[in-house]
């Protein structure tokens, strides 16, 4: 019960199809007893009519009622309908005979009780002044017309579920609309800020589309405005960072006793992570900016190739042995640089937090239209507790002395659903790696055929 009053409460949908039932249940049920009582009445007229008829038919034809024998069997009795014929005697009694009247009868058509029980009698005259009452008990017409009234409001009857699911169902169709706008809405990334299609809805639910949409717009301006302040303000800030650059180099240069040589070179890690964030900060406002972008056949194996030129460097640093084990290729119609920015962060970040003399291994097969992308390196992984974490933005797992900004994984995820594609992450199950991490990455817009 209280299930069902928190839906009333709560939804339209079951509010219209519960309240339109119980009309429809209240309006059927009067419309029924008002049948019912009006068949049940016309039965017993019709009754009243067959007894009239009966009489007159003994009357027209002159048919003798047959007396009552010393075995005291009923005259002209049915014992279905149990209508008695009979004649009455000049004082208008019936004697012994059937119908034992004990008082005088008028012409006509009366209701009489007879030992306890109530007849309906028609008194009909005779040639020659005698007198015929044809009766029947009232019990037995009112079962007629009771099994006559059921017959006509059985019909109403059975109509009432049916007319109630009928509503249910049309109530459910006509909110079918709003179901798929808000399927849409449920479907959308937190990146697709665009206005709804309100060409189905109906007329009454446009001006909350028409809201939502103003909302959408307000949302996009100000998330556009956020985007852009961090993208110039990173833009701004290389320009000193490069001349602090500049002049670091200069001040290494001028032959400084150890000590300051230590610290100029804790002073040049400092700056080219601070150069590296700024970079990051410029690929995640870009990563996360709505603007249309052209898109062209990009070659996976060829994008493997020029980050694997990039970073070899970086992974010969460890001695890490880093490269492709798939040679087939996918051709993607994507932009070149989401592509980029996507494996160099993913195989970046394995590098950096594989041990020395561990292993990075990209892979590509193709599901379809869906590229998947793998990158599996044989680092100490992340525990699934801290996996949807990871994407969120300067986010770092506590104990990690890893250089990092934090941002390369966010970067990845804003790509990847701009692009309605998929990243998870995964331990890594490989006979190249007892332990590590696994990012899968699935790229929808394959082109028609592997390069």
């Amino acid at each position: 019960m209280v299930g069902l009053q928190g839906r009333l409460r709560s939804s339209l949908r079951t509010q219209l199809s519960v309240w339109l039932s119980v009309v429809i249940i209240a309006m059927a049920l009067g419309a029924g007893a008002v049948s019912f009582v009006s068949a049940f009445r016309e039965a017993n007229e019709l009754q009243d009519d067959q007894l009239r008829q009966l009489a007159a038919l003994f009357g027209e034809h002159n048919l003798p009622p047959q007396r009552l024998e010393s075995g005291g069997a009923k005259n002209y009795s049915d014992p279905d309908s149990r209508v008695v014929v009979q004649e009455l005697d000049p004082s208008g009694v019936g004697g012994k005979q059937a119908l034992r009247l004990t008082q005088p009868l008028a012409d006509g058509l009366q209701t009489v009780v007879v030992d306890g029980a109530t007849w309906r009698i028609v008194v009909h005259p005779l040639p020659g002044g005698r007198r015929l009452a044809v009766g029947q008990q009232t019990e037995v017409r009112d079962e007629v017309a009771r099994h006559s009234a059921l017959r006509t409001v059985m019909p109403l009857v059975v109509l009432i579920p049916i007319l109630a699911f009928i509503v249910t169902w049309l109530v459910r169709r006509m909110f079918v609309p709003v179901a798929r706008l808000s399927a849409e809405l449920d479907r959308r990334s937190e990146y697709d800020l665009g206005e709804l299609v309100d060409e189905q809805v109906p007329d009454e639910i446009k001006p909350f589309t028409a809201s939502i949409n103003r909302l959408l717009v307000r949302v996009a301006q100000s998330v556009e405005m956020q985007r852009r302040f961090v993208a110039d303000a990173a833009h701004e800030l290389r320009s000193p960072m490069t001349a602090l650059s500049l002049q670091v180099e200069s001040l290494g240069s001028t032959g400084l006793p150890a000590a300051a040589q230590q610290r100029l070179a804790t002073l040049r890690q400092g700056m080219s992570r601070v150069r590296g964030l700024l970079e990051q900060l410029l690929s995640l406002a870009r990563s996360q900016a709505q603007t249309p972008q052209q898109l062209g056949a990009v070659s996976v194996q060829a994008v493997f190739r020029r980050v694997l030129e990039d970073l070899m460097p970086l992974a010969e640093a460890k001695e890490i042995d880093l490269g492709v084990v798939d040679s087939a290729d996918v051709c993607l119609l994507s932009q070149e640089i989401d592509l980029l920015t996507v494996v160099r962060n993913l195989v970046d970040n394995a590098i950096r937090y594989t041990p020395a003399g561990g292993r990075v291994d990209l892979g590509l097969r193709r599901e379809q239209a869906v590229a998947v992308i793998t990158v599996l390196d044989t680092g100490p992984g992340i525990q699934a507790v801290e996996r949807e974490r990871v994407f969120d933005p300067f986010y770092r797992i506590l104990g990690n002395d890893e250089l990092g900004s934090g941002l390369g994984l966010s970067i990845v995820r804003a790509i990847v659903d701009r692009v309605g594609g998929r990243v998870t992450l995964a331990d890594a199950e490989s006979d190249s790696a007892a332990s590590g991490l696994c990012v899968t990455v699935r790229w929808p817009g394959c082109a028609d055929r592997a390069l």
